[in-house]
């Protein structure tokens, strides 16, 4: 059986003149796919995510993701892609949406080609314990303010950097990153800086990251809607003010790079975040046909 796979670039930074951004498999119409396919076809595919989208009786649409190795609850950016596929496809006309995940249902915004997925309020946890096996995966780099361990959704230990040229140089030591990832049930390590790649950008960025994520075969990628959204909470946590829109660049101090932008737009009341809405834009890249 040939299934086609449409390729999405998701969270694309609109200033990079060299395109960026992170790919994702879009796999349409999947109620007939078995999980066991839709694991064969991922891991086919070879790219961080890719998003399986069905019919659902309780939102507008089922999203499921599959890693190359394993199945994951949630992820931000092919969320965006699926989501900005849908609506290129003419599948809906609102600019409101929503999607069922295996644990629950998220809205969906759609605002001028932009596509923005509802996180839940951050919940926070000290990494004091950890910190010893973190300085091991971290290679020798040092942070600058208390590591946390925040989840809105999916769990990401995240740890401040000085500087850009420190994220660029940063080397990760994924079997370690791999065995704190299974102690504390984390989707992956997000490292960042407050100094941004590229302080001429017409658009402010209020930090520049990246991400590992080795437990679930994903050794870097380029952008993680759903690791933005905690980092935001974090930033706004950690500034005192209120500030409902918050700028991440991810995948500028890559090898490699593929820069991307997440904007993150937080719910606040009484200076608490209530809830959170994080994504970008996201265009068509090719069409693939794997054989299950």
């Amino acid at each position: 059986m040939n299934i086609d796979v449409t390729i999405m670039q998701a969270l694309v930074d609109p200033a990079s003149p060299q395109g960026g951004g992170n790919p994702a498999g879009v796999v349409m119409d999947a109620d007939a796919l078995t999980a066991a396919q839709k694991q064969a076809i991922a891991a086919q595919v070879g790219l961080s995510e890719t998003a399986f989208v069905s019919r659902s009786e309780r939102a507008d649409f089922t999203l499921e993701f599959f890693t190359p190795t394993q199945q994951i609850a949630h992820c931000g950016h092919a969320t965006v892609a699926a989501f900005s596929w849908l609506q290129q496809q003419g599948r809906f006309s609102s600019a409101r949406s929503s999607k069922e995940t295996i644990d629950g249902v998220r809205d969906i915004w759609l605002d001028q080609g932009r596509v923005y997925m509802q996180q839940q309020a951050p919940v926070y946890q000290s990494l004091q314990h950890d910190q010893q096996l973190l300085a091991s995966i971290l290679q020798g780099a040092h942070w600058c303010s208390e590591p946390q361990l925040v989840n809105t959704g999916n769990g990401f230990a995240l740890v401040e950097l000085a500087n850009f040229q420190q994220l660029q140089a940063l080397t990760v030591d994924q079997s370690l990153l791999s065995q704190l990832s299974e102690q504390l049930d984390l989707v992956g390590l997000y490292v960042y800086t407050l100094e941004s790649s590229d302080t001429a950008s017409p658009a402010e960025r209020h930090a520049s990251s990246r991400m590992f994520a080795p437990r679930y075969g994903i050794s870097e990628e380029a952008a993680t809607g759903m690791a933005a959204g905690p980092l935001a909470c974090l930033l706004q946590q950690r500034s005192g003010q209120p500030q409902a829109n918050w700028w991440i660049e991810q995948g500028h101090a890559m090898a490699q790079p593929s820069p991307s932008l997440i904007e993150v737009k937080l719910q606040l009341a009484r200076h608490k975040i209530q809830s959170l809405m994080a994504g970008g834009i996201a265009s068509f890249a090719r069409t693939l046909s794997v054989s299950i």
